[in-house]
């Protein structure tokens, strides 16, 4: 069986991942950076490698001997009192990976972007044919462009890459900064959550997060040399997606729609604080004007050339609530 590398195998879809790879029989490395996060990782098939993205030597220390790379590490926050640092982490960090797989030969590397290279869709869905956008509203989608924009060279080296461009994911797993979406469904069960961006028809696309893994999976096995793939599940609206929210959870609370120009002033007002005391904002202007735009994507060329099979929003959500009463019952016994 195959030796796999994976990155960023702390969290929230890179543990899952590596979870199922080594369920499989797949002998994995796990590059980690910080021994608080490495629990639940204890299995047979897995052995540990600490080390970061911007230090080559831990990288080649952690690939040796592996035959494919699943590369998922990101600076996800939306936010850093050093902008510089989410550059670093995504661009020069990716730059790294692939600069060891070049020196170790590995059959293939599955490089983890996102949607949001894309920028807003039109009036049909995003596809992989648009040119990446030129302009970004969060650091985190500019540096994840970038990123992909170096990966050109390395394939025309002879390193295999395929690329994955995931959408907003959601389900069970680490409630963090790539979980933002499960956790806004948290606090809506919890009566702490009233807002809808705008006037609530912007739309975004949502996936499953078992969806997301077995499409870099099924991207190791069937994508092709130098592409992308987008791995999105349903495009909502906030209306929509809210509306399914208490459809499906069965509770109602009231909902205030916040104009864009108003959520932008609010969140200037929570960036300024966040570079006065160092502590991240829950949203940023960046952000707020984001989400104000059109997001959806469409993901056939992934179901065609992949066999990717995604579940729709009602059934992903289903799961998720699910899970989520599981562990709220468990906090509260």
């Amino acid at each position: 069986m195959k030796t796999v590398l994976v990155t960023g195998a702390t969290g929230y879809v890179g543990k899952k991942l590596a979870l199922q790879l080594a369920g499989f029989g797949y002998r994995v490395h796990a590059l980690y950076r910080s021994e608080a996060k490495i629990g639940g990782l204890d299995h047979e098939n897995i052995r540990l490698f600490k080390g970061t993205l911007t230090d080559p030597v831990s990288i080649d220390n952690a690939m040796e001997g592996c035959d494919q790379v699943y590369h998922l590490a990101a600076f996800a926050a939306v936010w850093h009192r050093d902008p510089d640092m989410i550059y670093e982490q995504n661009v020069r960090g990716t730059v790294n990976i692939l600069e060891s797989a070049l020196k170790c030969g590995v059959e293939r590397v599955i490089h983890t972007s996102t949607a949001g290279v894309f920028g807003p869709s039109g009036e049909k869905p995003n596809t992989e044919t648009k040119p990446l956008a030129e302009t970004h509203f969060i650091h985190y989608d500019r540096s994840k462009a970038i990123a992909e924009q170096k990966i050109g060279r390395y394939v025309r080296d002879g390193v295999d890459v395929v690329t994955v461009n995931p959408t907003r994911i959601y389900g069970p797993g680490k409630l963090g900064d790539s979980n933002g979406v499960t956790r806004m469904i948290r606090n809506y069960m919890k009566g702490r959550w009233h807002i809808i961006p705008g006037n609530g028809k912007s739309t975004g696309n949502y996936v499953y997060i078992d969806d997301v893994i077995d499409g870099h999976i099924l991207a190791m096995e069937r994508g092709r040399t130098g592409e992308r793939y987008l791995l999105g599940g349903s495009n909502l609206s906030f209306n929509e997606f809210f509306s399914m929210v208490t459809e499906v959870t069965g509770s109602k609370y009231f909902m205030v729609k916040i104009p864009v120009f108003l959520g932008i002033c609010i969140a200037g007002i929570m960036l300024a604080i966040a570079k006065l005391t160092g502590r991240a904002p829950l949203i940023t202007p960046g952000l707020i004007k984001k989400y104000s735009y059109n997001w959806s994507v469409s993901s056939d060329k992934a179901r065609t050339e992949l066999g990717y099979d995604p579940v729709d929003f009602r059934e992903g959500l289903g799961r998720t609530v699910k899970w989520l009463n599981t562990i709220n019952h468990t906090h509260e016994g």
